[in-house]
């Protein structure tokens, strides 16, 4: 039967008298099934050349771009104890409205007329600087007047220096005048004394010249005398002058010690009172943070501390609210080998959970139920879960995202990249190449021959 000898036993053995025989000539696979395998198969084949729409698919959730919109925490800015709550878990609230009062709970704030004594004292400060102020003014007045008093002594000594200097000049004139009156003398009492000696001149006649002669040289003395006088009467005026400027220096100097001395502790007292002003502002404000405000409008979604009594640190949350309003986002994590095949305003096909949908990711335009959006942002530093950040803002253009959408809500986003024959994307993943890096226009001609490994050959 399977004819591999040479021996024979058709002429013994006939096939059409076996049962099983005619079963399996029953059983042929008939034209119509040959057919229908050949139709499918020119199908798959045709549907190779069919066009893919290759994407990146990544799991993400819903948020917001804007900070302010996002789920924040209220937290107390001062320490404090718990002593009212104004609202509950659910409610709504306006900017502005009370959401908890806190009282003090440190020692240096239980004086509950902690503000009029500060102001008290910072009122006493602020005389202080008034009277240090009337206290330069008068020094500056008591510099002025020994000034005036100064200029006055050495005008007062300088004409009396002035003065001396005539009268030691007349002194001169008048020794000047008895030396000449001297010689005068001096002659005619030796012209007498010749005569005498000749007997023409009586002894009295010599003695009365020689008297004259004495006299004159007593005149001589005295003038001498009374010119030295005069000059130690002038060396006096000098010491007295020096003397005078010497003593009003030291009250000047004194003065001015006493002028510095109080602005010294007029800017003492200027820093405490600006110390007690800012004391008394953080008072003030202190005050104003007894009641804990709702920074923005929306609902109080939990609160952190519940009963009365509790205490609260500073920066410690105490509720959380969500805002009323918010302009939506999706962020979602790409992996880093799927980075460099973004870009901004690339589009991408978005699944909320909740939303029923059909998704077919490479045929875009046969998906229903999905929602469309744009790259807005493309983080450049990788995440601690090793992938990069990508935000997705609504595109609504083509379809509104839904009112009732919730911040956290997780999506299915299906970033779209190039249009390619599904036989080269099958080819693609089956060698595990990505997707084309190079896209039209994204380098320009130098940039091109920069990355080309092939040298052009002349």
């Amino acid at each position: 039967m399977l004819n591999i000898s040479k021996n024979s036993i058709d002429k013994y053995i006939k096939l059409n008298d076996f049962n099983s025989y005619h079963y399996l000539r029953k059983n042929h696979v008939s034209r119509l099934l040959i057919r229908l395998g050949g139709f499918l198969f020119a199908a798959m084949l045709v549907s190779l050349f069919l066009p893919w729409t290759q994407n990146i698919s990544s799991k993400g959730y819903v948020t917001t771009r804007y900070p302010q919109q996002r789920p924040q925490a209220i937290q107390a800015i001062i320490a404090g104890r718990i002593d009212k709550w104004y609202v509950k878990e659910g409610d709504f609230v306006h900017m502005g409205d009370t959401i908890v009062y806190i009282s003090e709970i440190k020692s240096e704030y239980f004086d509950p007329d902690i503000l009029e004594r500060t102001t008290e004292q910072l009122s006493a400060k602020t005389l202080s600087v008034k009277a240090y102020e009337e206290k330069i003014d008068a020094l500056k007045k008591q510099y002025s007047t020994l000034q005036d008093a100064l200029n006055l002594k050495k005008e007062q000594i300088q004409n009396k220096i002035a003065q001396a200097h005539n009268k030691i000049r007349i002194d001169s004139i008048d020794l000047m005048a008895f030396k000449n009156n001297f010689e005068i003398t001096k002659n005619q009492f030796d012209r007498t004394k010749q005569l005498y000696e000749k007997g023409l001149k009586s002894l009295s006649e010599l003695q009365e010249k020689e008297y004259k002669t004495q006299e004159q040289i007593a005149k001589i003395n005295v003038q001498e005398n009374k010119l030295g006088n005069q000059k130690n009467e002038l060396s006096n005026l000098y010491l007295e002058l020096s003397a005078a400027e010497r003593e009003y220096s030291e009250k000047l100097l004194k003065s001015i010690s006493d002028q510095q001395s109080a602005v010294s502790e007029k800017m003492e007292s200027i820093a405490a009172t600006a110390k007690l002003q800012n004391q008394l502002s953080n008072y003030t404000e202190r005050q104003k943070f007894y009641y804990i405000t709702a920074p923005q409008s929306g609902f109080i979604t939990k609160t952190i501390k519940k009963g009365l009594g509790e205490t609260v640190k500073e920066g410690m949350d105490v509720a959380t609210i969500v805002p009323d309003q918010y302009d939506l986002a999706v962020e979602l994590y790409v992996k880093p080998q799927d980075i460099p095949l973004l870009r901004i305003n690339s589009k991408a096909q978005l699944r909320f959970d909740g939303w029923p949908a059909i998704v077919i990711s490479g045929w875009p335009k046969s998906s229903t139920g999905v929602f469309h959006g744009n790259i807005v942002a493309i983080e450049k530093y990788i995440s601690d879960n090793g992938k990069y950040r990508v935000i997705i803002s609504p595109n609504n253009d083509k379809k509104h995202w839904p009112q009732h959408l919730s911040i956290g809500t997780g999506v299915q986003a299906f970033l779209l990249l190039n249009e390619v024959p599904i036989w080269y994307e099958i080819w693609r993943l089956l060698n595990g190449f990505p997707a084309n890096y190079y896209q039209k226009n994204d380098l320009n001609e130098d940039e091109i021959k920069r990355k080309s490994p092939i040298k052009s050959i002349k």
